[in-house]
């Protein structure tokens, strides 16, 4: 009888492989979708969402049902675990895709505003992980401010003015122009405070720009905000990281790259100081992240 019992038991143990799914494991594999698509949503504050993310962990058939829920509904799963929760991103093709550009018309209706808004959130990125082992720790929280970000575009801007005219290159192009590097030209032109009579931020000054860019990324989950110095100070999330490694291969983030702004380097310094930057005037309580 022992024998019996004994021999018995890791074919009990293999019966709920072949299982059924059954509506309940579709409707649970929907909960978890539904909660991924809440980027704010802490699985550490949830008990549903976080007995839902253990059961992805352990149970594979309902892990596939739950990846091909989200497969059908135009997302692309980046990460499931208590981390992050559900992590999506939507394909170009999803009804939850939110493209820079309608993000753009809605910020400003003129197409060079639209450009910068496009940058900031470029420089952003790039700020916010200033190196590949930054990008690759899912330990590491990059912290950026507002201020930070527009005084080093506007470094960006001077390196990029002084390239041009060694090569003997328009440095004065169409503010309509496509292209990234016409939109630095744009920044540089633009002013970066711009305030109003009474003291406040004009939208359409460069960290107006930036104020708006980081604001729609604390609203998408991507980034939080930790105070109000140097315009505004954040800190980024699980899930922003996944975006960002996911965008790394980009064209706009590679265009951004082979200016030579943030080299691709062995994993060493990729914010390096100019040269000379005596009459360069920096933000007040920036914080660049150089690292030498």
């Amino acid at each position: 009888m022992t024998e019996h019992v004994e021999w018995s038991e890791p074919e009990a143990a293999a019966a709920p492989v072949n299982a059924p799914v059954t509506p309940a494991d579709a409707a649970d594999a929907a909960r978890l979708v539904a909660f991924g698509l809440q980027p704010k949503l802490q699985p550490a504050r949830d008990q549903e969402y976080a007995e839902l993310l253990r059961r992805h962990r352990e149970d594979p058939p309902f892990a596939r049902l739950a990846d091909a829920v989200a497969a059908g509904l135009g997302l692309v799963v980046l990460e499931v675990s208590p981390r992050a929760g559900m992590a999506v991103t939507a394909a170009e093709d999803s009804v939850f895709a939110v493209r820079m550009g309608d993000y753009a018309r809605r910020a400003s209706a003129d197409s060079a505003d639209r450009f910068l808004h496009g940058l900031a959130h470029l420089a952003v990125a790039a700020m916010a992980f200033p190196r590949p082992e930054d990008l690759a720790d899912d330990g590491y929280i990059g912290r950026v401010s507002v201020n930070g970000v527009d005084a080093f575009v506007r470094q960006a801007c001077r390196r990029l003015e002084e390239r041009a005219e060694e090569t003997g290159e328009n440095t004065d192009p169409a503010t309509d122009a496509p292209g990234l590097e016409a939109a630095w030209r744009i920044w540089a032109r633009r002013s970066s405070t711009g305030a109003t009579k009474d003291a406040r931020r004009l939208a359409g000054s460069t960290t107006g720009i930036i104020a708006k860019a980081v604001a729609f990324l604390t609203d998408s989950g991507f980034l939080q905000r930790t105070g109000d110095d140097a315009g505004g100070t954040y800190r980024t999330t699980a899930r922003y990281q996944l975006q960002v490694r996911d965008m790394a291969g980009s064209a706009a983030l590679g265009e951004l790259l082979e200016l030579g702004i943030v080299p691709v380097t062995d994993g060493t310094a990729t914010l390096l100081p100019a040269e000379d930057t005596d009459d360069l005037e920096l933000a007040a309580g920036a914080g660049l992240p150089f690292h030498s």
